[in-house]
């Protein structure tokens, strides 16, 4: 071969090569390069560069800043982080059976207990709980209620960080925005002075003290209760419980009405009505045959007044009549079951009541997953079931219901094995 011929040879082999190595070189490195001293330092840039200027234009002084991030460092053990450069989190895997029956959630133990603390505090505490109701005209035993679910009435282990939950969720969450917007509120908590950062104590979500406020509902709600010109709600029971107070008086609660009652839905009066979308006057729900469970009356004063056919199981559970103040309740966590926790337990605690008359049938768990191809399916035939999430709201439940009037079937509105089967 002439010698020409090789050496051209050579020197594109080597020019090949060299050109591998530059693309190795300009590549991006593989995801486990990224170390968690890197993004540490990442970090802290991230700190100065990108949320400074944002905290300096919402009137945060530099010296809050600083003594708020002073020693702060990530904190790796918080669930649904996404670290740059690391493997991205695998998305909730939706085929895990996370939807049981309601039941699950009324543990009794859990009820008898906070009742019996509820009624002792709400004693040992009546003056300044009752000025707390007249001012803003929540029910004292709603008040308590919550206080006790949230943080055992303040006995609860807050042990967390506020600042550095928030400023770890912020630079490297699945949601950066959500705690973006509560990190810069937490730091005009701090401006104002109400509380220094090293007692600006959270759950690892970043709810902080009594009431479990996160920073943006703590600047549109807390309130100075004990006049010492602070809103504290990590160490002041009177500021705590006004603060709540004034949580569901802000969201719409109204003044001298319950939040609902368990009722008793008749054979021939579907399940389907139901929805705060489809409110009527009480009077005309028992025009239909609805009543109470005990066989009382409702009240006089309820029965001109706006209510709604509550049935969180279907027919498998019990059912209730509901006011507008039991989707205030919602507001504050957004379950109908977390708000049917919080107007039992008021209800034990003012008058010694005790768990609903109808029990909750055990309707087995399914799959998150079945449940989002149920409300595909029924989308798919027009009906609204405000999202096939797998999580199925008072939307779905009437959805299923209407869906099964339609067809001959007996409403249940209740998602089940046999609803699935029969809509797909």
């Amino acid at each position: 071969m002439p010698s020409g011929l090789v050496s051209g040879m050579i020197r594109t082999l080597i020019l090949f090569a060299l050109s591998l190595v530059l693309a190795a070189a300009a590549a991006p490195l593989p995801s486990h390069a990224a170390t968690k001293a890197g993004v540490d330092a990442q970090f802290r840039q991230w700190l100065e560069a990108d949320l400074w200027p944002e905290a300096k234009r919402s009137g945060v002084s530099r010296s809050v800043f600083e003594r708020a991030f002073s020693g702060v460092d990530l904190d790796w053990d918080l669930p649904d982080l996404a670290p740059p450069g690391f493997p991205k989190p695998k998305s909730r895997a939706q085929s895990q059976a996370e939807f049981k029956s309601p039941g699950a959630y009324f543990s009794e133990k859990s009820l008898q207990g906070l009742a019996a603390s509820g009624r002792s505090l709400m004693q040992q505490h009546a003056g300044v709980i009752g000025r707390i109701e007249q001012r803003y005209g929540v029910p004292a035993s709603i008040i308590v209620a919550i206080w006790g679910r949230e943080s055992g009435f303040g006995r609860a282990k807050i042990p967390h960080s506020a600042v550095r939950v928030l400023a770890t969720k912020a630079f490297m969450s699945t949601r950066p925005e959500l705690f973006r917007r509560e990190i810069l509120a937490a730091l005009r908590i701090l401006e104002r002075g109400d509380i220094p950062a090293s007692a600006m104590k959270s759950s690892w979500a970043g709810a902080m003290g009594q009431p479990q406020f996160l920073p943006s509902s703590y600047l549109e709600h807390a309130v100075d209760f004990d006049g010492d010109g602070k809103r504290d709600i990590w160490n002041s029971t009177a500021d705590s419980l006004a603060s709540i107070a004034n949580y569901l008086a802000q969201k719409g609660w109204v003044r001298g009405r319950d939040w609902g009652f368990e009722a008793v839905i008749p054979e021939g009066v579907t399940c389907a009505l139901e929805g705060p979308d489809r409110a009527r006057p009480i009077k005309a729900l028992t025009d239909m045959g609805i009543i109470r469970i005990s066989g009382r009356p409702f009240p006089d004063h309820e029965r001109g007044a706006p209510g709604m056919v509550l049935v969180p199981a279907g027919t498998f559970g019990p059912e209730f009549v509901v006011t507008p103040n039991f989707y205030v309740i919602k507001e504050y966590n957004n379950s109908d079951l977390y708000a049917l926790f919080i107007g039992n337990l008021a209800d034990r605690i003012a008058h010694g009541g005790g768990a609903f008359v109808t029990p909750w049938a055990n309707t087995g768990a399914m799959l998150r997953s079945d449940i989002a191809r149920l409300q595909s399916s029924l989308e798919r035939q027009g009906y609204d079931v405000g999202g096939a999430d797998g999580l199925p709201g008072y939307k779905t439940r009437r959805s299923i219901g209407e869906w099964q009037a339609k067809n001959g079937e007996t409403p249940t509105c209740f998602p089940t094995p046999a609803a699935l089967k029969a809509l797909r």
